[in-house]
């Protein structure tokens, strides 16, 4: 469920740009823009929104009387001030009359966005870094995906999806590598409904076909360590590990 915002500003396009930004960026809905103090008033008397931007200089009520008027008819409202006054009579003025935060201009679009996530709670707030982290999933893919491709293990055979599975659960969780019997095999082969033993094999056997390519120079490279000789072979966890670590250095 979206978070509900009315935006009063004097100039219409920033106030469209800003709701723009704000939208897209956050779980709100711009329900309407005001380019007036009363404009603003009835938007708020109509509509309740959980947020009121405003300034303080406007036409037809100003921004003081716009924040005392809207906190009498919707007291659920929250009410932010972007203003280009900074003195602490004006800033202490709007929190008295009922606004939760002030930002001086020129604002930064992002850290309004923040502030108006905090101002939600925390709930929200969780569930906002939540969806945040899914382009990470998505990218941490990508470039696990890219390097199987560089040393050598084909994505059509299964031990690739398996062992890209393996690589992302133990860079969520790096002591799965200590349980890769008991953990990391079952929690894999129960995604594909298949077997932890047919999930160790396979995951061997995509290893098997990267060192008989005679890719190993490659894999030291992209791992940044002389970790394999000749044909040396790592074990399943051994060449998860080495992954996984390497993705976590480069997320650090």
């Amino acid at each position: 469920m979206k978070n509900t915002i009315v935006i009063v500003k004097g100039n219409r396009g920033e106030s469209e740009r800003l709701a723009s930004f704000i939208s897209r960026e956050g779980p709100f809905e711009v329900l309407a823009i005001a380019e007036n103090g009363s404009e603003g008033l009835k938007a708020v008397e109509g509509l309740k929104p959980d947020f009121l931007i405003t300034e303080l200089i406007l036409s037809g009520i100003d921004g003081f009387c716009l924040i005392e008027k809207t906190k009498n008819l919707s007291p659920e409202t929250k009410v932010v001030v972007v203003s280009a006054f900074s003195s602490e009579d004006v800033i202490e003025r709007a929190i008295e009359k009922g606004a939760s935060y002030f930002m001086v201009k020129p604002i930064d679009n992002s850290l309004l966005c923040e502030r108006l996530i905090e101002l939600c709670g925390e709930s929200v707030k969780r569930e906002v870094i939540k969806e945040r982290e899914v382009p990470k999933r998505s990218n941490l893919e990508e470039k696990i995906s890219k390097l199987f491709l560089n040393v050598g293990i084909p994505p059509h055979i299964k031990g690739y999806s398996y062992l890209r599975e393996g690589v992302k659960m133990a860079v969520a969780d790096p002591d799965i590598i200590n349980s890769i019997t008991k953990k990391l095999y079952p929690m894999i082969g129960e995604k594909y409904s298949t077997s932890a033993s047919k999930v160790e094999r396979a995951i061997r056997h995509a290893i098997e076909v990267a060192w008989n390519r005679g890719r190993i120079d490659t894999i030291n490279n992209i791992l940044g360590v002389r970790a394999f000789v000749g044909t040396e072979k790592p074990t399943n966890g051994e060449f998860i590990a080495l992954i996984a670590d390497k993705m976590l250095l480069e997320r650090a």
